[in-house]
């Protein structure tokens, strides 16, 4: 065996003997292996981030916006080889891989100028007898030391959603990266090394789970982000003690389509929300709902469309639907497919696996109880369910745990801002699916989908705290 790839703490690479395997989730070939930080790496790691919180601290604005534009234009021009890595780790399709490098370069761009804007106010405080001199001035200032805990479907953008806001606002932050996909998240940490970060400032940490459960207690932490499974967020949440949380999790994101809308596009649109990176996006396109005057028209528009998907190796340029990130996460959306159809939902295309690769399916005459309809199926599905009433599928719409995001197609502005009013989410899409993102947005969901907000402006907005300046300019006589 290779020895490990090592992880970074305090500006320097670290080895341990203890090292993970990353494997090709289409081929099953071991690609490397990643040395594991124990306790005693973790703690040192801790500190590292604390020393180097007061070094960000002390950071101009100006400063932070350069490091930030560095690490913008050193991805720019590495731009294939983490594409290629991720492709290589996480199986994801080589050109929305080359995408997702597109979008970290824009987050450390948008961060880059944000880190320039957080400001605060000036207050009049003479609102009361008494108080006719005092006036008040707030300001933002940097939380400290924060664990960002990110997962394997975006392995570059997501960790930057993390890294790059924390850095602008002038705070430490240490990566502890999906164990599918470490090797994106050590490249990241490489270039930022080069682009100048402080020692310490970030910390990319391998670690199982028992050590990150020894990070997420440790008190020294200010902030928890975490991007990943509800059942997870939720747990760890319980385990922070007095520290902020943000959680971005799961969903299972409904699209309404009224008979007025563009058939032909609303179909292009959600086959692309639907089935790239084969699903595993946590606002992919799961629940299709389709006013019954023109459902039929629209499903079999829809599926002659999944059915020309070009599937399998992920390197191939041509291919759309890759393989799921593990053999065990194909069984169990191949086991959810015989779920639905043992309880009576029809197949209309797909519905077979073949390895990691399970093949694009689209379902109808589902419930609302099967599995593919109520939880998160994270993988190449979509259901399609026909509806007469408006009102009926706002309901429809809302009976789930999750509420991350929404799209409805119609050109009926009533009907846009009444469901705006009424869907239980984070963002409702009008004429755009919710697999829709841009990365300055507030990102993030409402019930089992997660408490705060993404985008780099609303991230910093947790990653600071106000302090008020109270000044009593009272003049002598």
């Amino acid at each position: 065996m290779e020895d490990g790839r090592p992880f970074l703490i305090g500006g320097r690479w670290s080895h341990t003997t203890a090292a993970a395997p990353v494997r090709n989730p289409y081929t099953g070939e071991t690609i490397a292996h990643v040395c594991q930080a124990g306790p005693p790496e973790a703690a040192t790691a801790v500190q590292s981030a604390v020393e180097a919180a007061a070094a960000m601290r002390r950071l101009s604005s100006y400063a932070r916006s350069t490091l930030l534009q560095k690490a913008a234009h050193a991805l720019q021009a590495r731009q294939e080889e983490f594409a290629r890595t991720m492709t290589a780790e996480a199986g994801k399709p080589l050109t929305d891989a080359r995408r997702e490098v597109g979008r970290a370069i824009q987050t450390f761009s948008i961060a880059a100028e944000e880190a320039k804007r957080i400001g605060g106010e000036v207050l009049p405080l003479d609102w009361s007898p008494g108080m006719e001199s005092h006036w008040g001035v707030t300001r933002r200032f940097p939380i400290g030391p924060i664990l960002g805990i990110t997962p394997f479907n975006f392995p570059l953008n997501l960790v930057v959603h993390k890294v790059a806001p924390a850095l602008a606002a002038g705070n430490s932050i240490l990566i502890k990266p999906a164990p599918q996909t470490p090797l994106t998240a050590l490249l990241l940490g490489e270039l930022l090394l080069e682009a100048g970060v402080p020692p310490g400032a970030l910390n990319v940490v391998p670690c199982n789970n028992t050590v990150a459960e020894q990070l997420v207690v440790d008190p020294r932490f200010k902030l928890l982000s975490f991007t990943g499974s509800a059942p997870v967020g939720w747990m760890l949440k319980a385990k922070c003690g007095k520290k902020k949380v943000v959680l971005e999790l799961g969903g299972n994101a409904a699209v309404i389509v009224e008979p007025d809308a563009d058939l032909d596009y609303v179909a292009q649109r959600c086959v692309t929300g639907g089935f790239s990176y084969a699903g595993q996006t946590c606002i992919s396109v799961q629940r299709i709902f389709v006013h019954e005057s023109v459902a039929a028209t629209f499903t079999e528009n829809l599926v002659a469309r999944v059915q020309q998907l070009e599937t399998g190796d992920p390197s191939d340029e041509r291919t759309v639907v890759g393989p799921l990130i593990d053999p065990g996460a194909a069984q169990r959306v191949e086991s959810w497919i015989g779920d639905a159809v043992a309880q009576g939902a029809r197949v209309l295309s797909g519905g077979t696996r073949l390895g990691s690769v399970v093949r694009p399916t689209v379902l109808s005459q589902v419930t609302a109880t099967m599995k593919v309809s109520c939880q998160e199926v994270f993988g190449p599905l979509v259901t399609i369910t026909p509806y007469r009433e408006f009102e009926q599928v706002l309901k429809a719409v809302n009976e789930s745990a999750y509420g991350l995001q929404a799209g409805i197609f119609t050109h009926n502005i009533g009907r846009i801002f009444h469901a705006f009013e009424q869907l239980e989410v984070g963002a409702v899409l009008a004429n755009e699916i919710p697999t829709f993102r841009a990365d300055h947005m507030p990102y993030g969901g409402v019930k089992d989908s997660g408490i705060g907000r993404e985008g780099v402006r609303y991230a910093i907005e947790d990653m600071t705290e106000p302090k008020l300046l109270v000044m009593n300019l009272r003049r002598s006589e």
